[in-house]
Formats: structure tokens, C-alpha cells, sequence
């Protein structure tokens, strides 16, 4: 995770909760839903250069690489970085590196694919031209810019507990430590996606899952 939601407590959240984190793809009732997004996901990014923002501890990274050419896989939590550095990965193919989603410009490599895995729902609605923008840029035009995160499913995920004036929800999170977290979670609609992502990319398809969403666009060339 990064620090671009203005919140390190989102960082510090993420941080502790590492090692518990992929139990969120555990729950039995995502099984089926969470085989379709992998056929939809892994030939999108087939045999590219991908650069990953915000990759955890590597779940999605470690379904990628095997089909992909390259993966430049960053991520601004050392905890989660440790957990990603433990899986395997075809030899060669996969970097991780400690880096802000929001700044990119240090982040080495040549890339005709982006991937940003359940990153956006935390990137506040006053923030998302910004960080499109940074990633745009770093990818390049002419890239492939892939985005998959949560759609909100009654009973499944965690409710609401508030929402601010900007119109960003928020829900409360409690670890196994027993420490409570209030955590930015935003859940677009499909109309909401597509208009953000217009302005800077082209072809842009969104597609709904029952609890996930995923969208894939071509990033746009200055005219």
C-alpha cells in the first residue's frame, strides 16, 4: 500500500495487517467469482512488461508471472514486501521494490502494461486524476492499464460505517491484534469507473463480477 490517500494510518493498517491479509480470498462464497476474474485477468497481461502498483504480498503477482514477461512489482509496506519476497516466481521474471504508487518516477524499467490490484477503492476520489496521471506517465502511451478491486456484496463485505463530504466511504476493520482501523473503501459503479478513466485512456472496458470489478483500457497518446 502507499501513503497517497493522505492517510498513514492506511499504511500503518496494511502494514500490521500482512500476514493476515490473504485470508480475504479464503471466503467460500468468492470461490467461484475469484476463478473468473483469473480467466479474465492472466490473458489480459499475457507476455507483457507489466509495472505493478500497490502489490501486497504478492498474490496477484505470483498468479501473473508465470504468463507474463516481466513484472516490476512495487508496494510502500516493508511487511508486505517480506510476505511477496517468500513466493515463488518464475526465475528472472519478477522485482519487487518499496515504492509509492504516487510516485513513480523512481521506479526503473520499461513497461507496455500496467496492473493496480484493489488500489483504487483507497485512492480518494480527489486524488484519482492524480495517481492515473503519475501511472499513465510512467507506462506510457500506448500501454495496457488493467484495474481490479471490490464491488460492495451485502453479508460479504465489510459494511459502511461512514462517509465523508467528499463522498468517500469508510469502513471500520478489526485484526486479530484486536485494534480497530478506519479505512478508506470506495465502491464505484461501473458508470463511475468508466468516467474516471476516460479522460486518459482509450477502449475502456469494465467488467462486473459478483464481488469484484475489473476494467482494462489502452493509455491515450498526447494530441
Amino acid at each position: 500500500m502507499t501513503t497517497s490517500d493522505g492517510d498513514h494510518g492506511t499504511l500503518a493498517y496494511y502494514s500490521r495487517r500482512a500476514r493476515e491479509y490473504e485470508r480475504i480470498y479464503e471466503k467460500p462464497e468468492r470461490q467461484e467469482d475469484l476463478y473468473r476474474v483469473r480467466a479474465w485477468l492472466r490473458p489480459l497481461l499475457s507476455e507483457r512488461d507489466i509495472l505493478e502498483v500497490a502489490c501486497g504480498t504478492g498474490y496477484w503477482t505470483a498468479w501473473l508471472a508465470p504468463a507474463a514477461r516481466s513484472i516490476v512489482a512495487i508496494d510502500l509496506s516493508a511487511e508486505m514486501l517480506e510476505i511477496a519476497r517468500l513466493k515463488s516466481y518464475p526465475e528472472g521474471r519478477v522485482r519487487l521494490e518499496r515504492a509509492d504508487a504516487c510516485d513513480l518516477a523512481s521506479v526503473e524499467g520499461r513497461f507496455d502494461a500496467g496492473f493496480a490490484g484493489f488500489w483504487w477503492s483507497h485512492v480518494p476520489l480527489g486524488r484519482q486524476e492524480e495517481f492515473l496521471r503519475g501511472w499513465h506517465e510512467r507506462i506510457g502511451p500506448g500501454a495496457l492499464a488493467v484495474l481490479l478491486d471490490n464491488r460492495y456484496a451485502e453479508g460479504s463485505s465489510t459494511p459502511i460505517a461512514r462517509r465523508d463530504g467528499e463522498g468517500n466511504s469508510y469502513q471500520l476493520r478489526r485484526l486479530d491484534d484486536g485494534s480497530e482501523h478506519e479505512i478508506l473503501k470506495n465502491f464505484p459503479t461501473r458508470e463511475e469507473i468508466a468516467s474516471a478513466l476516460a479522460p486518459g485512456g482509450v477502449d475502456v472496458d469494465v467488467v462486473e463480477f459478483d464481488y469484484y470489478w475489473g476494467a482494462s483500457y489502452t493509455v491515450a497518446r498526447a494530441t
